[in-house]
């Protein structure tokens, strides 16, 4: 950077008029290709710009820098509305790409300058032109995180499907850094929430193996398939049960079963089964469930033998792809315990939000698997706690 170049990036009008007149050459640049005029617009003075163009007869308005930018880009980026409000009035070539594919549009919806997109939207620019990458500015919008300039580019048109080189589309950004409330605004706007990109990944995939439990919620509420399956032939469930996302798994297994969610072997959860209630997992910590959930960690940790919890998980009508996602939760020689607990609190919950009876339906399950022992046991020992707290009562 030369007195000339310094003068104009820190808009010092009256040093700059001295420099030239003193006979400093206004054409030069410095390492980067930059000219007086692409430091006057980055910075945004507008006055410098005004003396440049109005004076100044070699510094030409679409000059480009090493990075193959003009002084429009370089507003656009740096979210200089003035300075490109008058770079348009001189009649500059909007439509110029950058080195890598970018035009002014692109890169104003990519740092999130909203007034300068608008400014942008409304001389016209194409806004399915597409980088190098094949990324619209919506693309770049959403994968930013700009919510306000995705919210523009969406009502000014921009086609909400549009898919990169790597068949990524705009869900796929969201749900890849958690945007909740760009993948909202995306959802509503219609976009394919089941789009394959090129590991045949949908959005859910993505946002299952970044571990976005939010989105997730979003996209199960917006309907999608759950039995998608990636270039692996993994369902998301299968990617929760692998990475250990918990939350995640519980929520595609107590929420997405009702949306007929299967395995890779499809299948299929009956109607009769408690599964295919609508139900929301949370972890119980009620006081009134205090007892049958001591009762059911006694259960699994002390008397079920190791493929009795599977027995149970069948005769309750869980699916193996329940199951396989319990299973790969916990690894060790005595996991079946875990597993099992696991598998127990995830029926209690349902048998609570379906108001029946968990002590009753504890008993039938055991029965119904040869376990009449414990289930005799656990009766004896309930009907003695009710029992108690009778007398209790009485006393």
């Amino acid at each position: 950077m030369n007195a000339l170049l310094l003068s104009a990036w820190f808009g010092h009008l009256r040093i700059l008029q001295l420099l030239v007149n003193s006979g400093a050459k206004s054409n030069c640049e410095d390492k980067n290709g930059l000219n007086i005029l692409h430091c006057a617009a980055q910075r945004g003075h507008v006055h410098v710009l005004e003396f440049i163009m109005e004076d100044l007869e070699d510094v030409p308005l679409d000059r480009t820098d090493k990075l193959n930018r003009t002084a429009f880009h370089l507003a656009a980026e740096h979210g200089q509305l003035d300075a490109l409000d008058f770079l348009i009035g001189s009649g500059c070539n909007h439509s110029i790409k950058d080195k890598e594919g970018n035009t002014a549009l692109h890169l104003a919806a990519k740092n999130g300058h909203s007034s300068v997109l608008q400014r942008i939207i409304d001389i016209g620019l194409d806004l399915e032109e597409k980088n190098a990458e094949g990324l619209t500015a919506l693309h770049m919008a959403t994968e930013e995180g700009h919510l306000d300039c995705v919210q523009l580019l969406l009502q000014a048109g921009s086609k909400v499907n549009a898919q990169t080189q790597k068949q990524m589309n705009c869900l796929h950004y969201a749900a890849l850094h958690g945007f909740d409330d760009i993948a909202q605004a995306l959802i509503d706007a219609g976009i394919s929430t089941d789009a394959a990109n090129q590991q045949n990944a949908s959005p859910i995939h993505i946002a299952v193996l970044n571990n976005f439990p939010s989105i997730v919620r979003l996209l199960i509420e917006a309907e999608i398939n759950l039995d998608v399956t990636d270039n692996r032939q993994q369902t998301p469930l299968h990617i929760a049960a692998e990475n250990a996302r918990q939350d995640i798994a519980e929520m595609i297994l107590l929420e997405g079963v009702n949306l007929n969610l299967t395995d890779k072997d499809n299948l299929k959860t009956g109607s009769d089964s408690w599964a295919m209630k609508p139900l929301t997992f949370k972890q119980d910590h009620g006081v009134e469930t205090q007892h049958i959930r001591s009762v059911l960690w006694h259960l699994a940790t002390k008397y079920l033998k190791h493929n009795d919890w599977k027995k149970l998980a069948h005769h309750w009508k869980f699916t193996d792809a329940h199951i396989r996602a319990i299973e790969q939760q916990w690894a060790g020689t005595k996991s079946y315990r875990e597993h099992g607990h696991r598998m127990l609190l995830i029926w209690l919950h349902g048998v609570i939000m379906a108001a029946e009876n968990p002590n009753k339906g504890l008993y039938e399950g055991l029965v119904g698997i040869d376990r009449r022992d414990l289930a005799e046991s656990i009766r004896k020992k309930a009907n003695a706690d009710s029992s108690s707290s009778k007398k209790c009562i009485t006393m």
